[in-house]
């Protein structure tokens, strides 16, 4: 018996006893009009519409596609709509319990149906990273012949997970995570829809906001929740869903954090002033408190970016790319594995050595710059590469610095306006004592003397 995404087995008994499934599974969309988000995917023409029957393209039949987004954001979703709305032939496959004769069997199965009743065939392949190289290649020549219309679904980075052929002949949409907005009108509907709540029992703001936080733009994860609190608050004989009980039910207390106020901003700040106190129990605690009210981690990345220039620099070289790694991961992956970067860095940066030099450098620079100390470049160090520039004197005298043994010539850079400025004062902190060591070296051999 061919595997079947939703069994007819399983449909009778969702409309015979729709309250006897989960409530993530009741509000599935029946239609695309009824998808939450992913609005950039479903334009007319797009081709999850066209899979859907919407428009016969003429020659052109629908594609192969590869939807690519965090967990909760409808890739499964998709699939059912295009289930219940085709007249294709629908089967589906799990790449953690599938295997290549499985693949096989499908694709004999398509061929057949093709040749015999002249009936498409769609495959929804969900987790399709968890294949390996061999078993994607066993979906290629299906895919380039159109034996069937595959459909597959990844959490991870395609371009590493994928193997390039299959990618070559799919289309790649990704979906974005679910905005606040967007949850948060799948729970109203979820709340009052027939096959929802039924008004059972009301959602007040407080409790609202922190489910919403709680779900993390996962829809399924949401609607969990709701109906776990829904249930806890219909046995109590409430009429609507408390804060408390909400609590109560996900063991999950409420952070007292307005991602758009004070919170939010005293929390951030409250984070680096530990790391740059270099308390990392103290910035731990503040970035758990950031990762469970749920604000967006490449805020927390972009914050810890900024401190490894401001407040480690140089005495800890490796601080801003361990940084800027951790924004790359981040933006990869999303929560709630993001945590676990998050936490990396922010550790290395508390417990680095600190130096702000390259800050106050950089403003006392910008500072002198603001007040008019400029002044022109010195003739020596002017373009020298057209013609005319020698005649006007310039890069006349200029001396080449790697012609010199030591590398580094004895002649003014600056402009006479700030020739005698020192702008960065190295710590001897961590790393940066041996740039505190190479700034003496070099002023001395310059000729600089100390203002």
């Amino acid at each position: 018996m061919e595997p079947d995404l939703f069994t007819a087995a399983a449909e009778e008994r969702q409309e015979k006893d729709p309250a006897g499934s989960p409530l993530a599974v009741r509000m599935r969309p029946r239609t695309l009009d009824e998808v939450v988000g992913q609005q950039h995917l479903l334009k007319p023409g797009s081709p999850l519409r066209r899979l859907v029957g919407e428009g016969t393209g003429g020659p052109a039949g629908p594609s192969s596609v590869i939807l690519w987004g965090p967990p909760g954001t409808g890739k499964t979703t998709l699939a059912y709509v295009v289930s219940k709305a085709t007249n294709k032939r629908f089967v589906e496959l799990s790449a953690i319990t599938a295997g290549v004769k499985e693949v096989r069997a499908v694709i004999d199965g398509a061929r057949r149906a093709t040749g015999g009743f002249g009936k498409e065939t769609v495959l929804f392949l969900d987790e399709i990273h968890r294949f390996s190289k061999a078993q994607q290649d066993s979906l290629l020549p299906a895919v380039e012949n159109r034996w069937v219309t595959l459909i597959a679904a990844t959490t991870e980075n395609p371009y590493f997970s994928i193997i390039s052929p299959l990618l070559s002949r799919s289309l790649l949409l990704t979906l974005e995570p679910l905005t606040d907005d967007d949850v948060r009108g799948l729970l109203k509907r979820a709340l009052s829809d027939e096959r929802g709540l039924k008004d059972a029992v009301a959602l007040p703001e407080d409790t609202e906001d922190h489910l919403l936080r709680i779900a993390g733009g996962d829809a399924r994860r949401a609607l969990t929740a709701l109906e776990a609190a829904a249930g806890a608050a219909l046995d109590k004989g409430e009429p609507e869903i408390t804060l408390t009980t909400l609590e109560e039910t996900v063991d999950r207390a409420a952070v007292k954090y307005d991602r758009d106020g004070d919170q939010h901003y005293d929390v951030a700040s409250a984070l680096i002033k530990s790391i740059r106190g270099s308390d990392v129990d103290a910035a731990l605690h503040y970035l758990a408190r950031m990762i469970e009210a749920g604000e967006d981690p490449r805020f927390i990345a972009r914050r810890l970016m900024i401190s490894a220039s401001e407040d480690i620099g140089l005495a800890d070289p490796n601080a801003l790319p361990i940084a800027v790694a951790a924004a790359q991961a981040v933006a990869m992956i999303g929560f709630p594995e993001a945590a676990l970067t998050l936490s990396h860095a922010t550790i290395a940066l508390a417990l680095a050595p600190k130096s702000n030099a390259a800050t106050t450098a950089i403003g006392a620079a910008m500072e002198d710059v603001r007040k008019g100390l400029a002044g022109l470049v010195p003739p020596h160090l002017r373009d020298g590469h057209y013609k005319g520039a020698a005649k006007l004197g310039h890069a006349q005298g200029y001396v080449y610095p790697h012609d010199l043994p030591e590398g580094i010539a004895e002649q003014q850079y600056a402009p006479d306006a700030i020739k005698d400025r020192e702008y960065y004062e190295p710590t001897r902190h961590g790393a940066e004592a041996r740039y505190a060591d190479a700034v003496e070296w070099t002023r001395k051999h310059l000729g600089r003397k100390r203002s």
